[in-house]
């Protein structure tokens, strides 16, 4: 089945899809944009592996310590992302693609691999249940239920950086700290900005370009997070301006 699948290089990665928003012709700013942020991530031994077809099927994984999350922790990989949607789900290419980023975890000497949870599944985080079947535990939490699970190979254990579990910013207006990771940002920065201009909601988008801003950040992240009248709300892309106007109605 390895066959089936391409892994990204900086050879042929202006020449491929990036699974979720497949486009054959018009260019799409979210999927350039992501382009870009990949084209600086490869170098770092970031790794995006994906079934060779016209489908949303892949993984998406980076050394701990460049990947661009508040989460500290030794020659760990971080996994940002593992979809497998539509017909080709239950075909078993989720557990191929799982497979291949633990035997490249254990090929490469790492101490294994962790991965962003919650008590309650997030629908913009990769399922941690089927995470669990490989293995992964919960080895840290928040105040306001997420997890962190790993897969420790030596019993070292990653953690969440101090900063990520203040969940609390000064600023009481509608905030978004986002990056260039996933392809959505664009149009899901797009759908807040409408509706805020429209209401007179006061919002701030902050964007996380660096490393060090993702590392330090005052909350769990995998490329989205949201604070309202100061408190950390969620790191689920809003799906659409009723999920906002929940969170604006608190």
């Amino acid at each position: 089945m390895d066959t089936d699948f391409i892994n990204l290089t900086t050879e042929n990665l202006a020449d491929e899809h990036l699974c979720c928003i497949i486009r054959s012709k018009k260019l799409h700013p979210g999927v350039e944009a992501k382009r870009q942020w990949l084209s600086d991530r490869l170098n770092e031994g970031h790794v995006f592996r994906k079934l060779n077809a016209k489908a949303t099927v892949f993984i998406e994984y980076a050394p701990l310590e460049t990947a661009w999350v508040p989460i500290t922790g030794d020659n760990y990989y971080y996994l940002y992302c593992l979809w497998t949607l539509g017909s080709y789900k239950g075909k078993g290419y989720g557990r191929s693609l799982m497979e291949y980023c633990i035997a490249d975890a254990r090929e490469k000497g790492k101490s294994g691999i962790c991965m962003l949870g919650a008590k309650k599944q997030k629908s913009w985080l990769s399922d941690q249940s089927f995470a669990k079947k490989f293995g992964f535990e919960v080895v840290d939490t928040t105040d306001n239920g997420y997890e962190l699970l790993a897969l420790s190979f030596d019993g070292t254990i990653p953690k969440f950086a101090q900063n990520a579990k203040k969940l609390e910013i000064e600023s009481k207006e509608l905030t978004i700290y986002y990056d260039m990771q996933c392809p959505y940002i664009d149009q899901k920065i797009e759908i807040v900005r409408q509706h805020c201009e429209m209401n007179d909601v006061p919002v701030s988008f902050i964007q996380v370009d660096t490393l060090q801003k993702a590392k330090e950040l005052p909350c769990v992240f995998n490329n989205w997070a949201v604070f309202y009248k100061g408190h950390f709300e969620t790191v689920n892309l809003l799906q659409d301006v009723a999920s906002l106007i929940r969170i604006l109605k608190k």
